[in-house]
């Protein structure tokens, strides 16, 4: 082949690839870069379910290995770091009841939230099953359950207080002059730790309807599940109308920045107060 072909050809390849690789890569907004926030979702759900669901197979493998207070702060210290690298990608909900939350304030777009879902399930069965493989006890000791001595009501409570006090913190931190950047990462990871530090012994303080499945379905074992659905679907659906009593109308550019990754906001009503 002679050289100006080849040339030709190179020249021919380096411009398909900026047009169809490059150029949409750059742009969050393009439809087609739906997949990018969803492999966030799934990646970021797979580090909170190793840590969270890691802390209860551990114990489980190696008695008296790791304490209570570590297993219920650690997933704090996860969702912290997650928010931190990779928050601006896909807005790093890691949690169902999350993206309904977003959404139901007005900050995330409706057709985005089978996605993220999907994606948040996916990633904590992919956790349960590799830490299934990995320390050789049954998935089912990193799951929630209620405790021994509560009913399922009682955990179902628990877990919409919990999940209350998370999601408002989330949407709180994300919306108008209150947003407070990465350091609302901070405010988060904090909340999980302390949330788990007093309420764990009721409910496990799962607050997520993937931190539970993840391990249930890989442990086969789904009893009460139930419980970490709707309670934290409860308290989402409370925090959102708290945060319209308190903050009005979402929708505004940083809590639909926080929402949806500042790399993929679509364009919103001006910030609110």
């Amino acid at each position: 082949m002679s050289e100006p072909r080849a040339a030709g050809i190179e020249g021919r390849f380096e411009r398909w690839f900026e047009a169809e690789v490059v150029e949409p890569m750059a742009d969050f907004r393009n439809p087609r870069q739906e997949w990018r926030r969803l492999v966030s979702e799934v990646f970021g759900t797979f580090l909170l379910v190793i840590v969270a669901a890691g802390g209860g197979m551990m114990s489980q493998a190696y008695p008296g290995a790791i304490s209570r207070t570590a297993a219920v702060v650690a997933p704090g210290l996860m969702v912290l770091g997650v928010i931190l690298f990779m928050g601006k990608v896909s807005g790093a909900h890691l949690n169902p009841a999350v993206s309904i939350a977003f959404a139901l304030r007005g900050d995330f777009p409706w057709w985005r939230v089978p996605g993220y879902i999907i994606a948040q399930l996916g990633g904590a069965a992919l956790a349960a099953w590799l830490l299934h493989g990995i320390i050789g006890v049954s998935a089912r000791y990193g799951s929630n359950y209620p405790a021994s001595n509560a009913t399922d009501w009682q955990a179902y409570f628990m877990e919409a207080l919990l999940t209350l006090g998370l999601v408002s913190v989330i949407l709180g931190t994300a919306s108008g002059a209150q947003n407070v950047g990465v350091v609302g990462a901070v405010g988060v990871g904090g909340y999980i730790a302390l949330a788990g530090l007093w309420g764990s012994p009721i409910s496990g303080t799962s607050m997520n309807p993937a931190r539970t499945f993840g391990p249930d379905l890989v442990g086969l074992d789904f009893r009460s599940y139930w419980v970490y659905v709707a309670g934290p679907l409860t308290g989402a659906v409370i925090a959102v109308l708290l945060a319209f009593v308190l903050r009005g109308y979402g929708g505004g550019r940083s809590g639909s920045a926080a929402a949806q990754g500042d790399l993929a906001t679509e364009p919103g009503r001006p910030d609110q107060a």
